[in-house]
């Protein structure tokens, strides 16, 4: 039997690098070798492309010492990667299919996309425009707002209203009261966020979240319980089950999520009666509208003091790692890694049918 040949993409100049690292390895351990020849494809902090030989070279970061560079081509004639060793000889590896496992900016925000659309190579995961529009928590907005669905009051800033510092604040301060949440606008993995309690640390959250991203979201604050809903599938998509997320910290920002070992996830939370089924139903809205396709994680509070369902933000290409909700979420509903891996592939096998 011949096998189909599926190009596994991670790393990235993302500030997500080091995690992307983690999900592509829990990605390739579930890969079936006997149905699939796996192509692993690793990108440097620098935005070095290299062809990487195993799993294990991963694990140990022995991978960025490659010495033969892999490029997806865009030349649809290729359809596939061109291999470049050290003497500088050049190969095309034909490649069927593309899981790119790449969290963040230039992974997971449409650029790469744009790439595999040029090259005409299925891929998993959503289209350029739904991941751009995915990965921006401003244009989410403006796409949920025509939903119906609560989401927080927020103020958006972008890099060159900072030159007048005292005016974004003014603009802030009239619009939402403290404590407030200040995230870059395209970042992920809760990198760049914090929370401001006064007129200083808004100060402060500004000039490190423009360090992420050239657009600031400022929102109000919600108190109530984290809580995050899979999606899966393409023009028929279904949801998972809801999970909840229970940060050690005062909220679930990086270090929380990846170093907190007292950070835990539950795939089976004790929710007010409809709190789970109008979840469910608000995931697949919001996953059609940004035109999403095979896979996203939908995360929301349940406010405290009212029960309201409130949106916070989308995941195109959610985390693998062995704490991340997605699949933990589908293992709770009976499928497997292996399984959801599989389902994965497939969906980005008929991408172009």
């Amino acid at each position: 039997m011949n096998k189909t040949t599926i190009a596994v993409i991670f790393g990235s100049r993302s500030s997500e690098h080091d995690v992307s690292l983690i999900s592509a390895s829990n990605v390739i351990a579930n890969i079936n070798t006997e149905v699939y020849d796996i192509v692993l494809i690793g990108i440097t902090k620098e935005g070095k492309w290299l062809l990487v030989n195993s799993v294990d070279d991963i694990k140990n970061n022995n991978w960025i010492n490659s010495t033969t560079s892999a490029i997806i081509s865009p030349d649809t004639t290729h359809h596939g990667v061109m291999l470049i060793d050290e003497t500088g000889k050049t190969t095309i590896k034909h490649i069927d299919v593309i899981f790119p496992v790449l969290h963040g900016l230039n992974g997971e925000d449409g650029t790469i996309q744009g790439l595999f659309e040029l090259a005409h190579i299925p891929y998993v995961g959503c289209g350029v425009v739904s991941s751009g529009m995915s990965m921006d928590k401003l244009f989410t907005k403006i796409v949920v707002d025509t939903l119906g669905i609560r989401q927080a009051k927020y103020v958006s800033i972008r890099k060159y209203e900072l030159k007048d510092m005292d005016s974004c604040v003014a603009k802030t301060e009239a619009t939402l009261d403290y404590p407030m949440f200040i995230k870059p606008a395209n970042a992920g993995s809760s990198k760049g966020i914090s929370k401001a309690h006064n007129r200083d640390e808004l100060i402060t959250g500004l000039n490190e979240a423009i360090l992420h991203d050239s657009k600031i979201l400022i929102e109000e604050t919600i108190i109530g319980r984290e809580l995050e809903c899979a999606v899966l599938g393409s023009s028929n998509p279904i949801a998972s089950g809801v999970g909840e997320i229970l940060a050690a910290a005062e909220f679930y920002d990086f270090d929380a999520k990846y170093n907190n070992s007292e950070s835990k996830e539950d795939t089976s939370p004790a929710l007010p009666d409809g709190v789970e089924d109008k979840i469910r139903e608000y995931a697949l809205k919001i996953f059609t509208a940004l035109d999403g396709y095979s896979l996203s994680r939908v995360d929301f509070f349940l406010e405290k003091d009212t029960n309201d369902i409130v949106f916070n933000e989308i995941n195109t290409i959610p985390g693998f790692t062995s704490i991340s909700m997605y699949p933990m979420l589908w293992e709770a509903k009976g499928v497997s890694k292996q399984q959801l891996i599989e389902k994965l592939i497939q969906s980005g096998l008929r991408r172009f049918d």
